[in-house]
């Protein structure tokens, strides 16, 4: 079974997939649900706001960006055969994001440094509009 270009098994090797995360997670009642589609350093999903999600009535909270925003540069991450965890993340939010818009996210791999991974996501609307862009460095796991 491949994920884009990528082997499911390379995925599992790289990273255990847990069916109880919050963003990707299918048997996690709460959660997004996003369904990310890997490729070669880069991943990337649908996503659709929701009501519930809010801080201000109406528009998406922030730390709910960041964390779909992070997962797609974790997913970019396993991509590549990594397991590795978010050391520091900044997010860069360009305008508001509100409930129903229809919206793409993708993450990518910059560079790889030893355990040291620099990543980066964008979050943006169907036209390409971008509403939010991210910068993170992750700590690639030691095999123990």
């Amino acid at each position: 079974m491949a994920v884009g270009n990528v082997s499911m098994e390379r995925v599992r090797e790289a990273a255990p997939l847990n069916s109880a995360c919050f963003v990707c997670g299918h048997e996690n009642p709460g959660g997004l649900r996003l369904e990310f589609q890997m490729g070669k350093k880069c991943a990337s999903a649908r996503w659709t706001t929701r009501v519930g999600w809010e801080s201000f009535q109406g528009i998406i909270h922030g730390g709910v960006i960041s964390t779909v925003m992070d997962e797609a540069m974790s997913k970019a991450i396993i991509s590549e055969g990594y397991e590795a965890l978010t050391a520091e993340l900044r997010i860069r939010f360009r305008m508001k994001v509100r409930v129903d818009e229809e919206l793409s996210v993708q993450g990518w791999v910059v560079s790889v440094q030893k355990r040291k991974i620099l990543a980066e996501a964008t979050l943006t609307t169907e036209d390409g509009t971008e509403k939010a862009h991210a910068w993170a460095t992750f700590l690639a796991v030691r095999n123990s």
